[in-house]
C-alpha cells in the first residue's frame, strides 16, 4: 500500500500528467492508495501562492475524493518524535512537513511515493518509490 506525496498529487492535477505516473497508477488497485492530511494542507497552501484558481481546487477535491486522506494522529506524533530525535542526533535535519508525512507513512506501514527521494531516503525504515522515474 502507498502514500502519495504532494509532488505526486500535484503531477496528477496537471492537465497532462506524466505517462509513467499514469501507467504506474494503473497497475495499483485504488484501495491501495492513500495520502495524508499534511499533503492536503500543502496542496491548499499552494493555491493562492501559485495563483491557482477554483478549477485547480475542484480538480484537487475530485482527486482527493478517490484517495483516502489519513489523519496525522497520536501514532504519527509518536513516530515523528522518535524520527526527529534520531535525525537531529545524527546531525541531519528534515523540514517538519516532510517529517510528518514520513511519520504518517511509517505509522500506517505504507510505502511513500515521492519525487523527493533525496530527502526521504534519510529516514530509517521508510520505503520510498519514485513513480515519476522510469523503472
Amino acid at each position: 500500500m502507498y502514500l502519495l506525496d504532494t509532488n505526486i498529487l500535484s503531477e496528477l492535477l496537471r492537465s497532462s500528467p506524466a505517462p509513467v505516473l499514469i501507467g504506474r497508477l494503473a497497475s495499483v488497485p485504488n484501495r491501495d492508495l492513500y495520502t495524508s492530511s499534511i499533503n492536503r494542507g500543502e496542496l491548499l497552501y499552494g493555491l493562492p501562492h501559485a495563483k491557482k484558481g477554483i478549477s485547480f481546487f475542484t480538480r484537487m477535491e475530485r482527486l482527493l475524493g478517490h484517495v483516502p486522506v489519513l489523519s496525522y494522529d497520536l501514532r504519527c506524533a509518536n513516530v515523528y518524535a522518535e524520527l526527529r530525535a534520531d535525525l537531529e542526533a545524527k546531525g541531519t535535519r528534515l523540514d517538519d512537513p516532510d517529517l510528518m508525512i514520513a511519520s504518517v507513512a511509517l505509522a500506517n506501514e505504507l510505502i511513500l511515493v515521492t519525487d523527493n527521494e533525496r530527502h526521504f531516503r534519510r529516514i530509517p525504515g521508510l520505503e520510498v518509490e519514485n513513480w515519476l522515474r522510469e523503472p
